[in-house]
């Protein structure tokens, strides 16, 4: 093994570590124990690679072909248009939609008295989320990283001095996931994808990091 393998192993181990203090320092900030972070973490983890499917679309869509064609020695390529038939199954992702729902579910029920400001801070948070989304054929849907998690943090601040955290996160969880996933899940189907994950863009993708970056940024603009 070279020494900038090594090197490379190192620095990637340095990162993961980094990586999981900072995470666990805001699921602690919103009130979650190194336990139960922990559990948040394995979960969602392993349940990335996890899609369930909910229901499947078609969409017939045209296809340039092109035929090639020899005279006098001469090729000639000829375009022709063909329709192909293409099958989209929409699932939903273990540790990129259904765990993040299910905690930001809990922090609502404890602080239930901050639902009006969470509900206000989800729409606005999905808003922002859904003006800058693309869909991108061949990956999907795509966002700008910080403006979701910044876009959560600074409405949370807004709306509250007590307990702005919990806000980020939720707004920043939830609306990531409606403005980016399902309020662009019509037409998804032209995109071409076998399977079109709702929060599935990877391990840690952009819902479950979306909610962390937000608690880090009201933590960072809160001191």
């Amino acid at each position: 093994m070279g020494f900038y393998t090594i090197l490379f192993v190192i620095l990637f181990l340095v990162l993961v570590f980094l990586f999981i203090g900072v995470a666990e320092a805001a699921f602690q900030e919103i009130g979650f124990s190194k336990l139960e972070f922990t559990f948040i973490l394995i979960g969602t983890l392993f349940g990335s690679f996890l899609n369930i499917p909910v229901y499947s679309m078609k969409k017939t869509q045209r296809v340039v072909q092109f035929e090639e064609v020899r005279a006098f020695w001469v090729t000639y390529r000829i375009p022709h248009i063909d329709l192909r038939e293409v099958n989209t199954i929409v699932a939903v992702n273990l540790g990129g939609a259904v765990i993040p729902v299910l905690v930001s579910a809990y922090l609502i029920l404890i602080h239930i008295s901050l639902w009006p400001e969470v509900l206000v801070g989800i729409i606005l948070t999905s808003l922002v989320v859904h003006l800058v989304a693309r869909k991108v054929e061949g990956v999907g849907i795509v966002t700008p990283a910080f403006i979701p998690p910044l876009a959560a943090a600074l409405i949370a601040l807004f709306l509250s001095t007590s307990e702005p955290a919990v806000i980020a996160y939720v707004s920043g969880s939830l609306g990531a996931l409606i403005g980016a996933d399902l309020t662009n899940l019509k037409g998804i189907g032209k995109m071409g994808e076998s399977v079109a994950s709702i929060g599935g863009a990877g391990t840690f993708d952009g819902i479950f990091l979306t909610g962390i970056i937000a608690v880090l940024i009201v933590i960072l603009l809160h001191i």
